[in-house]
């Protein structure tokens, strides 16, 4: 049985209701080519479809703040059905993608989907600080409803190996970069770098710091003594999305470089969640990132 998908877009910046979209459906490579992210066109055109699709889901519906945008996307991404509100959803879908990075305005529009007991996929960051986390996940009929995360979570390229951990021994300290702001691309670097670090281990202190003109850094001790610093460079400096992992006997460079296969590797991991009823995104891990984030927004 298909799991048919509804999709929330757009905020500025954001091409996630394209690529989401067409990671599901397909896409149509002559209107992709007015998609105003050029970088998604460019990573579909390398795939082979159909067989990039993931099988057995459709993404059938489609709301943003603008009928010309929703057209738009609808007919990049083979989007069958365009809707005016989106409470018009409701009914007409099993889940729902809130494909938005503008953490401000995800319980408006998640609220009544999490309500009405439709899994809820929130773009990343879930949330800005732990009191608006909490009342997201207050709003659960059931453990799991709500799947959030950076697709960077899952990026294979920011996995470190077994071999590689024996090769540089105990982790101490990971320095992990990335360009752009820290409220929407900290948690870039935060997620997978806490993959790497292991258990949720709560913070025993964390420092913030303003770096270059518009960018922040916050450095963290985890209990058990391992340390990190996570800097986001603001828009003026260019820099790439990168972990540096220190151990007692060497270092290893982790840099991201795969946007579909992170994307695709999320989404299956939601479905997943929808078709075994169970939670791919603990709340624990979850409020652990936004702890960090919430950190780095201290003056």
């Amino acid at each position: 049985m298909t799991i048919r998908l509804g999709v929330i877009g757009l905020s500025e910046g954001n091409g996630h209701p394209y690529s989401w979209s067409a990671i599901c459906n397909g896409y149509s490579r002559e209107h992709m080519e007015a998609c105003e992210f050029s970088v998604i066109p460019q990573y579909l055109a390398e795939q082979c479809w159909p067989a990039a699709r993931i099988p057995g889901v459709e993404v059938t519906h489609i709301w943003t703040q603008s009928p010309e945008l929703s057209h738009r996307v609808a007919k990049a991404s083979l989007i069958a059905h365009v809707v005016d509100e989106p409470s018009a959803m409701l009914g007409q879908i099993d889940a729902l993608l809130l494909a938005r990075d503008d953490a401000e305005n995800h319980m408006a529009f998640a609220a009544p989907f999490l309500e009405a007991g439709i899994p809820v996929y929130i773009d990343k960051p879930i949330a800005l600080s732990l009191k608006d986390l909490q009342a997201l996940y207050r709003r659960q009929r059931y453990d799991g409803q709500i799947f959030t995360c950076t697709a960077l979570r899952y990026a294979k390229e920011l996995v470190l190996s077994e071999s590689e951990r024996e090769r540089i021994g105990p982790i101490k300290h990971l320095q992990a970069v990335t360009p752009k702001s820290w409220e929407k691309y900290a948690v870039h670097i935060i997620e997978p770098a806490l993959r790497i670090v292991g258990k949720v281990a709560d913070i025993s202190s964390a420092r913030s710091r303003l770096i270059a003109e518009s960018g922040r850094a916050v450095a963290v001790r985890f209990e058990g003594g391992v340390t990190a610093d996570f800097s986001a460079f603001g828009d003026n400096v260019v820099a790439p999305l990168a972990i540096r992992v220190h151990g007692e006997w060497g270092w290893h460079d982790l840099v991201f470089s795969d946007a579909f296969s992170a994307f695709k590797s999320a989404l299956v991991e939601f479905i997943e969640g929808i078709r075994t009823r169970t939670c791919r995104s603990p709340f624990e891990f979850n409020r652990q990132v936004v702890s960090i984030i919430e950190s780095g927004l201290r003056e």
